[in-house]
């Protein structure tokens, strides 16, 4: 029974890297997209107001993505931590904990704090720039 639970506790942390994987990689290529669309318009909002508004439009759901992106890792973080603190337990129960270092778990909470760092700039540069260019 050990066995089936270990195995099923490591399929869930494949998982969760699985799932923050594809956050991270949709939200900097909505923002590297949304960067080049309202970048590319740049030069046409400043004469047609209608082009303003689809400025807007993109940064609202950039915004909107942006967001949705940082709960889905900090949700991701906690579980990371939820099912790796069973893992140390279970380790602990089979007297083998001395394998697994206890400290990956503060490199996983900073390693989610870049990603997320990376996701809010790339971000914040999508929006920022094309209104300077403006």
């Amino acid at each position: 029974m050990i066995e089936y639970v270990h195995n099923h506790i490591t399929s869930e942390l494949q998982q969760n890297t699985k799932t923050d994987t594809i956050f991270i990689l949709a939200a900097i290529l909505l923002n590297l997209i949304t960067l080049a669309v309202n970048s590319g318009i740049v030069e046409e909002s400043r004469t047609n107001e209608t082009m303003v508004l689809v400025m807007f439009i993109f940064v609202g759901l950039l915004v909107l993505v942006n967001i949705v992106v940082i709960f889905g890792l900090l949700k991701g973080k906690q579980t990371r931590i939820k099912l790796i603190n069973g893992l140390l337990s279970m380790y602990r129960d089979q007297k083998v904990d001395n394998y697994y270092d206890e400290s990956l778990l503060a490199n996983y909470s900073t390693r989610y704090n870049l990603f997320i760092m990376v996701v809010v700039c790339t971000g914040i540069i999508a929006v920022v720039v094309p209104f300077v260019m403006r």
